[in-house]
């Protein structure tokens, strides 16, 4: 858990004076000397971590254009990846000059997920009114971020419903990549089937093929150690689909972006779309886009930071404060670039593994996110089955985080097992933590330790058991 300052205003070093030079000037304004750090040193960090996170300019554009697509019929790939590489600019750039660490940040993995497949496909809810959510999130999270409010949240969710949050975020990916439909490029690893529900694709079929050598190639990357391996491991797929002719090859490299006219704005159009009957629907979502956001964003920090050895001695954070700020910024910003829920990305370890100390690592990370707007025409080309196995990697990474359940403890191994099994079998995030949050409180009252829960756990349970009966009672809604 991370501990708040309380005073976390920004503090940023005393503007050089004019003699100085401009290296000199922007190390002192980064505090090099205080971290022990060089532009060398911090260079190569933010290379390593833009290397490590850069496959979200194919995988978030992939996801996300599955929900605009079936609604609009139209194809917005360009503009969703110039969207995605925008808001992942801005929200590293304000993480590097307000909080000076070396944390990037872009749409996150699991969340876009939600937003397309959960809210969009799976409840119905037109695109523009999902952004609108992804907006309004963010001005709540920026609004949590200056208040004691976001403490007391943080406080009261247990933490194994946290970890097997994310672990059941990892799951429903993993699903996902394998269980694309291959007539379109999808994986076709996992099938429906009218008797066991799901079966094992046809293997004959060629994106299944290079799926599966997908996931080997990038599994024998990652084995490796390679910086930047999921990267690496879809342009490999990538380019062997083009080769064998199963994928269509790229008609360009380098084109210049054209602005995404389609997309900018279409948030706040949304919010004239909600109405009586969807006004339900449109706050769950808000609340599930928020408390995702806000706790991967707090697990993240806290990782990252004490790798880096941010954390101090009591368990502080410093400058906390302004790493959340960056954070609901760059969502709100996101939003209204069209994009889904920007996150501090748990990728920033392996800038930190690096050396990088200080937020020029991130301002690194921002400017090669403003290069990579120039090669649009190549992302635009790689095919569902070459992000397949990053997706299934990331799921590996994020499945990890069941080790942190208490697993001889009842009242951590049923709420967390129902978490992390529901959230991919019911096609929705929302649902796992729904009834992770209500089974937690009960299960430990049935252990005769209602005293170990809180008000808050109790009043969260009350609001999903509610949302449940109103479903049941209004099953067409």
């Amino acid at each position: 858990m991370i501990a708040m300052n309380s005073d976390d205003r920004p503090s940023f070093p005393t503007p050089p004076s004019g003699g100085e030079g401009f290296l000199a000037s922007v190390a002192r304004f980064f505090k090099f000397s205080e971290h022990h750090t060089t532009f060398r040193t911090e260079i190569l960090a933010g290379v390593t971590t833009f290397m490590t996170m850069a496959y979200i300019l194919a995988v978030n554009p992939a996801i996300l254009s599955d929900a605009i697509f079936l609604q609009e019929a139209g194809d917005l790939f360009s503009e969703l990846a110039i969207a995605t590489a925008l808001s992942a600019a801005i929200g590293t750039a304000i993480m590097a000059l307000s909080a000076n660490y070396p944390f990037a940040l872009a749409p996150g993995m699991g969340l876009n997920a939600f937003f397309t497949f959960s809210v969009v496909i799976g409840l119905g809810i037109e695109w523009r009114i999902a952004l609108a959510a992804v907006f309004i999130e963010g001005m709540i999270f920026i609004g949590l971020s200056l208040s004691k409010i976001r403490s007391q949240i943080i406080r009261a969710l247990p933490e194994c419903i946290k970890q097997a949050t994310a672990a059941g975020i990892g799951l429903f990916l993993a699903y996902i990549a394998l269980a694309g439909d291959p007539a379109v490029g999808g994986a076709g690893l996992i099938v429906a089937d009218p008797v066991t529900k799901t079966a094992l694709g046809n293997l004959n079929q060629p994106p299944t093929l290079m799926a599966i050598a997908g996931i080997v190639i990038t599994s024998a990357l990652v084995a490796r150690r390679i910086t930047g391996a999921l990267l690496w491991g879809i342009l490999a797929t990538a380019v062997l689909g083009w080769i064998l002719g199963i994928a269509a090859p790229p008609t360009a490299i380098v084109a210049w972006p054209a602005f995404p006219t389609d997309l900018v704005g279409q948030a706040i159009a949304g919010l004239s779309q909600i109405t009586r009957t969807n006004l339900w629907e449109f706050f769950a979502v808000v609340f599930v886009f928020l408390f995702v956001d806000l706790f991967d964003t707090i697990g993240t920090l806290a990782g990252v930071a004490i790798q880096a050895g941010y954390i101090k001695e009591n368990g502080e954070l410093p400058r906390a404060n302004q790493a959340l700020m960056a954070d609901a910024i760059a969502t709100t910003v996101g939003a209204f670039f069209g994009t889904s829920t920007v996150t501090t990305y748990i990728e920033s370890a392996a800038g930190v593994a690096e050396g990088g100390r200080t937020g020029f690592t991130s301002a690194i990370v921002a400017f090669l996110f403003l290069f990579s707007l120039l090669f649009i025409p190549l992302l635009q080309a790689i095919p569902a089955f070459a992000t397949a196995p990053a997706l299934v990697i990331v799921g590996v990474l994020m499945a990890g985080n069941v080790r942190r359940i208490r697993w001889d403890d009842p009242a951590e191994s049923i709420p967390s097992f129902l978490t992390l099994l529901i959230i991919p079998l019911s096609n929705s995030i929302a649902e796992g933590l729904a009834v992770g949050l209500m089974t937690y409180p009960a299960i430990k009252a049935f252990q005769g330790k209602a005293r170990e829960t809180t008000a808050t756990q109790w009043i969260l349970a009350a609001i999903f058991l509610l949302r449940f009966i109103y479903m049941a009672l209004n099953p067409t809604e």
